[in-house]
């Protein structure tokens, strides 16, 4: 899309500088390869000038060397473009995707870019609910990192959530209705999204995944199976206090 060229364009800007010149050296050693080869021709059908034949073919290898590193460093170049593209645009596709607030409106995912990181569950309802077990420990440290929760429930069976109302567990229980406060909206599209992913990654359709977002909405990392709680704790920094804009783009590979 023309919004994932532009950020693309953002940040790599000078991608396409280095493009322009790659081809531009191209032309040059292409241009260079047809003189050499002209000036070989009229060389070869002259005994005269038999002499010149080898310092020709100096040159001639010279431009074909050329025009040949600059098309490697031109198609690496586009290859990464194409990738970054094809990226950002699925990162655009999930921004646009919704989530419901536990009782309350619904949200594209967009709205949340640098107030939340997100950890996308999708997987049966079992996987679901071992899901809200394990991260029960972790749940005081994911909230002051800002992490919220969106279970999916690829067989449509989302389980519910038990919190203990004890005036005993009431902070606790506060903060973990804070972390599993939000709810896919649009199941077809949330199902079609995660579905390319899947096929992108070669992960098998029914395979349970988890897929974890950076401050800005970018996707920072994904996996098979349970979502590695500790892992989040253990590299995201706090959302509030002195370093929480400072590692913001620190997200860490989890």
């Amino acid at each position: 899309s023309s919004t994932a060229k532009i950020r693309s364009e953002v940040l790599t800007p000078f991608r396409s500088v280095r493009m322009f010149f790659y081809l531009a050296f191209m032309a040059s050693g292409g241009l260079g390869t047809l003189i050499a080869v002209t000036q070989l021709i009229g060389a070869l059908a002259n005994p005269f000038r038999a002499d010149e034949v080898p310092e020709i073919l100096k040159g001639l290898g010279i431009d074909v060397a050329a025009v040949s590193i600059f098309a490697f460093l031109y198609s690496r170049e586009n290859k990464a473009k194409n990738a970054q593209i094809a990226r950002l645009s699925r990162e655009e596709n999930l921004s646009n995707l919704k989530v419901r607030i536990v009782d309350q409106k619904t949200i594209p995912i967009s709205s949340l870019r640098g107030i939340a990181r997100l950890v996308i569950l999708a997987g049966p309802g079992s996987f679901i609910a071992e899901s809200y077990k394990l991260s029960e420990p972790f749940t005081e440290r994911l909230v002051e990192r800002g992490v919220l929760v969106v279970p999916f429930a690829t067989d449509g069976e989302l389980p519910t959530f038990e919190f203990d109302e004890s005036e005993d567990m009431k902070d606790l229980t506060s903060k973990r209705k804070r972390l599993w406060q939000l709810l896919p909206f649009n199941i077809s599209e949330w199902s079609k999204w995660i579905d390319e992913q899947k096929k992108l990654a070669n992960v098998s359709s029914d395979s349970p995944v988890y897929m974890s977002l950076r401050m800005d909405g970018r996707v920072r990392g994904s996996g098979v199976g349970y979502p590695p709680w500790n892992a989040f704790v253990a590299q995201l920094p706090p959302v509030k206090g002195l370093w929480s804009g400072l590692l913001d783009g620190m997200d860490g590979r989890v």
